[in-house]
């Protein structure tokens, strides 16, 4: 007589259970060094741009907002003038102090004897608020157009696919140069709302709007192909409501695509930014940018360099990292990547 057979054991049913796209995507995100390494870079840089008011205030001891021809600065005992005879050809004129790697003018200082250090947080602070706000604006826009057209079709599809060639017919920079000498000239009145010429809701507006089309066209693409998928027409089949589709099925479908985008997204808004602000038509005095403090050091290049450089490099590690984790994002959550 043979044994009966032994049910299986209730853990034994969940032993492996199955995980969700975004579990799974954190699995193998966690295991890549170069994401997390990238990821612990972008935390750093936001937190030290965030700290900018406190490193002004007890460290560095000055207004990065004020000039400060006349200060002077303590170094190995001495007080030094921050801004010194220059030694340069006929020795005419001052040139900034240089990095003293101390408290105070860490990275020396700028043509108005301004920290450069100090300025450069305060820098980040809006560079990276401004990419943020205009990939949020950007994002939001680009999936109402782009799931509109493609879900609805039809002259939606029609009308919105010609606002997007319009704005895809003009080169980037050339459209965000134009916008920005026309509002920063005038600045922008809607009705009791004003919004001066020194506002960063400008850059943020203006960039946010130039990319839409590079967004909205691959998520109708992708809306196009769902919308002719199974599950879809299934659910158009079963008399479900448009509105339902999109919430259950279309949105998830997409979210992912825009989640990729986010960091994509923000590292070419900062390049933006501060291509804008570098021409003197983003971020506008007394408001400080990387792209500013790039300028502020363009006449220091042979004497001062760190004051350019610093900002830079800022803008470099951001976007790199940025960028590594939109590439890990987009591996990540690609279904067809294989679990190791």
């Amino acid at each position: 007589m043979t044994d009966a057979i032994q049910p299986m054991p209730v853990e034994a049913l969940f032993a492996h259970p199955s995980s969700g796209p975004w579990r799974r995507a954190w699995r193998i995100l966690k295991r890549d060094r170069a994401t997390l390494l990238a990821g612990f870079v972008l935390v750093f840089i936001i937190l030290s741009s965030l700290a900018a008011p406190l490193y002004a205030a007890y460290v560095a001891g000055s207004d990065p907002f004020r000039s400060s021809l006349s200060a002077r600065v303590m170094i190995d005992g001495k007080r030094v003038k921050v801004m010194q005879a220059s030694t340069e050809g006929l020795g005419l004129g001052v040139t900034p102090i240089g990095p003293t790697w101390g408290p105070q003018y860490l990275l020396g200082a700028d043509t108005q004897g301004r920290d450069v250090a100090a300025r450069l947080l305060y820098g980040g602070r809006n560079s990276l608020l401004i990419a943020a706000s205009a990939t949020v604006i950007c994002l939001t826009l680009a999936a109402l157009i782009g799931i509109s057209a493609g879900f609805f079709g039809g002259w939606v599809d029609k009308i919105l696919s010609r606002i997007l060639d319009i704005l895809w017919a003009f080169p980037v920079y050339l459209l965000a140069i134009s916008l920005s000498i026309v509002l920063i000239s005038n600045g922008i009145v809607i009705g009791p709302i004003e919004i001066g010429s020194d506002s960063l809701l400008l850059p943020i507006f203006i960039i946010g709007i130039i990319y839409v089309p590079y967004v909205a066209r691959p998520l109708r693409g992708r809306v196009l192909s769902l919308r002719e998928s199974e599950f879809v027409l299934a659910a158009r089949g079963l008399g479900i409501p448009a509105w339902r589709i999109l919430l259950n099925d279309i949105l998830p479908n997409v979210a992912t695509m825009l989640i990729v985008f986010v960091p994509l997204m923000m590292g070419l808004n900062i390049i933006t930014e501060s291509s804008l602000s570098f021409l003197s038509i983003g971020v506008q005095a007394p408001d400080a940018s990387w792209g500013t403090i790039i300028q502020d050091g363009q006449t220091l290049l042979y004497t001062r360099p760190i004051v350019s450089l610093a900002p830079g490099i800022a803008i470099v590690l951001t976007v790199l990292s940025l960028n590594v984790l939109g590439d890990s994002l987009r591996d990540a959550l690609d279904p067809r990547t294989k679990l190791a």
